[in-house]
């Protein structure tokens, strides 16, 4: 009896297609003999889970081409290198999408996101791979853009079969192991795997698509959470009680009513001011500078686009005059010399309007104001290690002061 004929999985054929695959895609070895096989009856064709298993149905190996079958795997391993599911649950989350539809949408969109370039120079595109063109959608495409761009209609009516497990769409399965079930992949090896692809890539990038190589950059430059930190840290400071908050007289205070002829200002909430530290002082790099400017931008979105109400100074021992902001790239940093950043905060404090919001951006290596403020303080600090070597070449004793209390901080980097 041929083997996969009665219902019986044909391993030697299922395993030949996997060294098919990656022999046609090397950088992808790695995550391709991390996967471990299941057998199961319940896919229609293979699917994966977010731990790293393969569901193989034994029907579907059989009437599948070996050329095939290379390609399949392929398509299913990239869906767990790429974090479909991760990306899946952040999507559901951020736009309330739940219920199965949803999540074959979900699971439509993360095959467009593959497809579009996976398949040529060694693999076979399989019968029933759905492409952007077969859904006028343009090609080069993340899932979340497709997601925006269609909807479950009659021209999807074909796909309703279409099921690549949890690892595709995040929602887990009844015919899934689950955490618990045996042979699953730890979040420390799944890392791994995606660490020796993405090396692979790039050490070898002619090779790859496209999409492939913007993966591997992404993999070893992800967004960094300092971001996500700082403009918390800066929204929380620009919300507080008294940030943005001024007395005016434009409406009159309703205890005025009890005061007969004298008019009492009430309290109005404006838009609060930011100003910015940038650290130019010599011991902080070209690098970290392309980075603060990165996060002068962040800032502004933080205070919704207003660059009017945000103004920018550089500061090494001596304060420049206070900038106000047309666009990150016309930003002049001067510096160089030593690094004083209370000569900083003195001059943000004399800009007028007073900014409600002073954020620091600097490597630590400053003596600090003794007292708080009359404003909210936020410190993105670029990252020092002491052990590495000294923070004074004339000192080697020498280690700076830690920020102050009063002041939020966040590391960057």
């Amino acid at each position: 009896m041929t083997p996969g004929a009665g219902g019986t999985l044909d391993l030697e054929k299922l395993f030949a297609a996997r060294l098919l695959a990656a022999r046609a895609r090397p950088y992808l070895a790695t995550a391709l003999f991390a996967l471990h096989t299941v057998e199961s009856r319940l896919v229609p064709t293979m699917a994966v889970d977010r731990h790293w298993r393969c569901y193989v149905s034994p029907v579907f190996v059989a009437r599948t081409p070996v050329e095939e079958l290379a390609g399949v795997w392929v398509h299913e391993v990239s869906h767990l290198l790429r974090d479909h599911h991760g990306r899946s649950d952040r999507v559901a989350a951020e736009r309330g999408l739940t219920g199965p539809g949803e999540r074959l949408r979900m699971n439509i969109a993360a095959d467009l996101e593959i497809n579009d370039d996976v398949y040529g120079n060694g693999l076979v595109r399989p019968e029933d791979a759905v492409e952007p063109g077969s859904l006028g959608l343009p090609e080069g495409k993340l899932m979340e853009d497709y997601l925006r761009r269609f909807r479950l209609g009659p021209y999807t009516q074909g796909l309703v079969w279409l099921d690549c497990g949890s690892g595709a769409d995040g929602l887990e399965r009844e015919w899934e192991l689950g955490p618990d079930g045996a042979n699953g992949l730890g979040p420390q090896e799944r890392d791994a795997v995606r660490f020796r692809v993405a090396e692979g890539i790039t050490a070898r990038p002619g090779n790859a698509p496209k999409g492939w190589r913007r993966w591997a950059e992404e993999a070893f430059h992800p967004p960094q959470p300092w971001r996500d930190l700082l403009g918390a840290a800066l929204r929380s400071a620009v919300s507080g009680p008294g940030a943005g908050e001024d007395y005016v007289y434009g409406r009159p205070s309703r205890r005025s009513a009890g005061l007969p002829g004298v008019v009492l200002p009430s309290l109005r909430r404006r838009p609060p001011r930011v100003c910015v530290v940038i650290d130019t002082s010599g011991s902080v790099s070209d690098a970290e500078l392309g980075s603060a400017l990165l996060e002068v931008a962040a800032i502004v979105r933080a205070v919704g686009g207003r660059r009017d109400l945000v103004g920018v100074l550089s500061c090494d021992a001596a304060a420049q005059v206070v900038d106000p902001l047309c666009r990150a790239e016309g930003i002049s940093l001067v510096g160089g010399g030593g690094t004083d950043l209370r000569t900083g905060f003195a001059a943000a404090l004399r800009a007028r309007p007073r900014p409600d919001v002073v954020v620091i951006l600097t490597d630590g290596q400053t003596p600090w104001p003794h007292e708080r403020p009359p404003c909210r303080t936020v410190v993105g600090l670029f990252p020092r290690e002491s052990s590495s070597g000294s923070w004074d070449e004339e000192d080697p004793g020498y280690v700076p002061d830690t920020p102050p209390e009063w002041a939020r901080v966040v590391a960057i980097g």
